[in-house]
């Protein structure tokens, strides 16, 4: 057919005719097709149906735990039905939600730290007994953050502290729990007359670790308008 494979993303495919263009983007038995032209991918599909035994579900609305709303505007990404799917699978429909991840100038520490500097630990800030139940929901947030660039932050450092988590990190988990039931649709809005450059911004502290001392870069990237890491 023609397509080309990304050296960077293998499962990602395309095509080129000159100013048109079509992506195909495959994970396991899912498949995406899009692009410029809505004649040549229509044709692209049929031609996917004589090779392949394959369903089409039509416009893109959902795919892979993401959701998709288009309108004149641009296109929004979002995860709702993820996001809430989680929240209710903690058992925390019926909590207060919170209004933010983490409170101001909140330091975690591991337990290796905490030791090194003889610090006190309280009775309720042990190491965690399952912590098979942190790591997962830690990697179910990460999940979330593909449309949700508010939580990123906060999630990465919870995965510094997969190995030993305590207490104090569930806590901080559970806290993006509740903030998410609050905000389930947030997500990335896409503009359709956008800038399509990627833009970048970023900053640092000033040794702001409390563990290495080292300071801590953060950054942001748009894509027509919307924040995508």
């Amino acid at each position: 057919m023609g397509f080309k494979q990304s050296h960077y993303d293998y499962s990602l495919f395309t095509q080129q005719k000159g100013s048109d263009l079509v992506v195909i983007l495959f994970y396991v038995d899912d498949l995406l097709v899009t692009g410029t032209n809505l004649k040549w991918i229509e044709q692209v599909r049929k031609d996917l149906q004589v090779s392949f035994k394959m369903k089409d579900l039509g416009e893109l609305n959902y795919f892979l735990g993401i959701e998709f709303s288009r309108s004149e505007k641009g296109i929004t990404m979002f995860q709702r039905k993820y996001a809430l799917e989680l929240v209710s699978k903690l058992g925390m429909s019926g909590g207060k939600p919170s209004t933010t991840l983490l409170e101001f100038n909140h330091k975690l520490t591991s337990i290796e730290f905490d030791k090194a500097v003889n610090k006190n630990v309280s009775d309720n800030d042990n190491e965690l007994e399952d912590k098979g139940r942190y790591q997962r929901i830690v990697g179910r947030l990460l999940y979330l953050t593909m449309t949700r660039p508010d939580i990123a932050f906060v999630v990465q450092v919870l995965r510094q502290f997969m190995h030993a988590p305590k207490q104090s990190h569930m806590s901080v988990a559970m806290r993006i729990i509740m903030y998410i039931k609050g905000t389930p649709g947030l997500g990335l809005f896409m503009s359709a007359g956008g800038n399509m450059k990627l833009i970048t911004y970023y900053d640092s502290d000033w040794g702001a670790c409390v563990e290495t001392r080292r300071s801590v870069t953060g950054y942001v990237i748009k894509f027509a308008e919307a924040l995508i890491s």
